[in-house]
């Protein structure tokens, strides 16, 4: 999970939504569920950082980073498209089920393989929740 989102002020900012626009049309993922994962990731902090270590708007682990091609965590367009990616991927591992691609943007990928379910971790099964919420409060 993200940086307290609280302490940061703009709850429900617009200043990412170009970025948000032109990756989900890139990558075929909705705008609104990006921007509500960028949301319940870092509150729309770019310079958020967990303490698990994730970092940047959409929460990247160095390794997916990584993978991702990302090299400025903290830059929004590298942050978002990494992020976009690498949930495009998501969505492909575990057949466009939503929720499940949500639990292994949380909990990891392998986890969630491994279970074919949402873990039953507290935070896992709120993320989803919380993702959900927004991703509904956004659409049109």
């Amino acid at each position: 999970m993200g940086g307290d989102p609280s302490s940061f002020s703009s709850k429900d900012s617009g200043n990412y939504d170009s970025l948000i626009s032109e990756f989900s049309k890139k990558y075929q993922v909705d705008f609104a569920l990006i921007k509500a994962i960028i949301r319940t990731e870092s509150g729309f902090n770019p310079r958020a950082v967990s303490r698990k270590g994730a970092k940047g708007l959409m929460q990247l682990m160095p390794t997916t980073a990584q993978r991702m091609n990302v090299s400025n965590l903290f830059n929004p367009r590298e942050n978002i498209e990494g992020g976009v990616r690498y949930f495009k991927y998501l969505l492909s591992l575990f057949n466009d089920d939503l929720r499940l691609s949500l639990a292994a943007y949380n909990a990891g990928e392998n986890l969630v393989s491994e279970l074919r379910t949402i873990p039953p971790y507290r935070e896992t099964v709120d993320y989803v929740r919380k993702v959900l919420n927004y991703y509904q409060s956004y659409q049109p």
